[in-house]
């Protein structure tokens, strides 16, 4: 039981009909929840609009409800009217579970790329620094030993602030969290502040139809994260973060290779150890060592270098960074998977032409003898992702597989041909297979010494969805089974 007015304290609202005095029994915005006596807040979705229930929900016992609009239901429910009913969501979520933000140090992770990864470091480092982390994200969420796959980067507020209770009740001291732009703009994470705030980079990305009207919107979501948080730690590198920091409200550090940025990273060396990729660099300013970490690339340098600067805040010792993140790999994010020396097989998430230009133009550096990409594309999505995906790969790989994805409910072999129109601009070598399996063997057997192979678009994901219905599918496992089938190729690791 909740006392009703207590849960109000921090919304503006208006009293359309009834008394706030009482208690209620739950909150709930799913109107298929509603229970005796329990509080039901309207909220307005892309398709569905709460309002549209609310006399159901009423009829089903609930005791009041939240509403940006008045509503016809019975007399005796409390009907209370707010400016916006996401915002009052978070902030009645935040006083339902007795604002458990408050009993840990909350970190949010905005940014178009590098969240992911940013948080997995952070999560690493500081448990080798003895803290308890609970991590929510775009992967799962970590709650002690319970990893709950995430449905969306940042959950609905009620989930976000349960969550937060479980993790302070579970001996969590610390949440480390990605933010999205959509979580911002649909008020997610109102009702809280975070000790810090990070700031990894922008690029124009989740433009269009129930998402951001512009590029312009778009940045503006991402900054109202420092206007909610009391330290901004953020790339000094990006061009637009000026414009993240209008308006913030909080103290502001800096990072990247800029000589003003409070932490710097320079001397930046590319490793190739055979079947694995890394970097090195030597950060200096805020913190002074030299930090070498198994995953490739520029951006791994700025994704380490934010998780620093984070636990810096924690008086972590560069010692206990270095340990960490010497041995961090973050499923599905350029994940090496070693099969052999004479080659690098690797797993990424690239799923959009801007991420997969990044990913190979990152590996290219590596100079490899050839740099082999196979991918394909989803169903019912954008076409013009197909389009661009493939003439990416036909200019910055040297030879492309081209496969199917999550076909959804498409043919796999018309979204290949739109993949095909693409690639057929550039000069790119490529085939086609359709069955993934059977492109990843293929991958495997053509392996020559020197190559660096990508298996990009499904990452961390363990499914293949098609016609409505996930089928279990697994690149780790797919290359374990061929493995076992005694697949043939170059430089094979026997297993110990």
């Amino acid at each position: 039981m909740r006392d009703l007015h207590g849960l109000l304290k921090e919304l503006d609202y208006r009293i359309l009909q009834g008394s706030v005095t009482g208690d209620i029994t739950e909150l709930i915005y799913d109107s298929r929840k509603a229970r005796e006596g329990c509080l039901f807040v309207c909220i307005r979705g892309a398709n569905v609009d709460g309002h549209s229930f609310a006399s159901a929900v009423c009829d089903n016992g609930a005791r009041a409800i939240v509403v940006e609009e008045p509503v016809d239901v019975r007399s005796d429910v409390v009907v209370i009217q707010v400016a916006d009913t996401r915002e009052a969501l978070a902030k009645l979520s935040a006083a339902y579970f007795d604002h458990p933000a408050q009993r840990l140090h909350c970190i949010g992770i905005t940014g178009t790329k590098g969240k992911t990864t940013t948080t997995y470091m952070v999560k690493s480092i500081l448990e080798n620094a003895g803290y308890s982390v609970g991590l929510i994200g775009t992967i799962e969420t970590i709650i002690g030993d319970v990893h709950t796959p995430a449905l969306n980067t940042t959950p609905e507020s009620y989930t976000i602030q349960e969550d937060l209770a479980k993790m302070a009740e579970a001996g969590c001291n610390v949440c480390v969290m990605e933010v999205s732009s959509q979580g911002l703009m649909m008020h997610r994470v109102d009702g809280m502040t975070f000790e810090i705030g990070i700031f990894t980079n922008i690029e124009p990305d989740h433009i269009g139809p129930n998402e951001h009207k512009d590029f312009e919107d778009y940045l503006h979501c991402k900054s109202l994260l420092f206007r909610k948080c009391r330290l901004g730690i953020v790339n000094a590198d990006d061009p637009h973060v000026n414009d993240i920091l209008k308006g913030h409200t909080c103290k502001v550090k800096t990072y990247g290779f800029s000589k003003d940025a409070d932490l710097r990273a320079g001397k930046m060396e590319l490793v190739n150890l055979g079947g694995s990729l890394g970097v090195s660099y030597t950060a200096s300013g805020s913190v002074n060592d030299r930090f070498s970490i198994p995953l490739p690339g520029r951006f791994s340098v700025y994704n380490s270098l934010t998780a620093i600067a984070i636990c810096d805040h924690f008086s972590v010792k560069p010692e206990v960074m270095k340990k960490a993140l010497s041995s961090v790999h973050v499923k599905g994010r350029i994940e090496p998977v070693r099969i052999s020396e004479d080659f690098t097989l690797l797993i990424d998430y690239a799923h959009n032409a801007m991420s997969l230009k990044s990913l190979l133009i990152t590996l290219k550096e590596y100079e490899p003898k050839r740099l082999v990409c196979m991918f394909g594309c989803g169903g019912n999505r954008s076409r013009l992702r197909r389009f661009e995906m493939g003439e990416v790969s036909g200019e910055y790989a040297d030879f492309t597989v081209i496969t199917s994805d999550n076909p959804r409910y498409e043919e796999p072999a018309a979204i290949i041909e739109d993949i095909k129109s693409g690639i057929s601009k550039t000069d790119g070598a490529y085939i086609t297979i359709e069955d993934r399996k059977e492109a990843i063997k293929y991958c495997i057997e053509n392996a020559k010494k020197g190559d660096i192979i990508v298996l990009a678009g499904k990452g961390h994901e363990d499914y293949q969805e098609i016609c409505g219905k996930k089928y279990p599918m697994d690149e780790r496992v797919i290359i374990s089974d061929l493995l076992d089938e005694g697949i043939e190729f170059t430089g094979r690791i026997k297993k110990p």
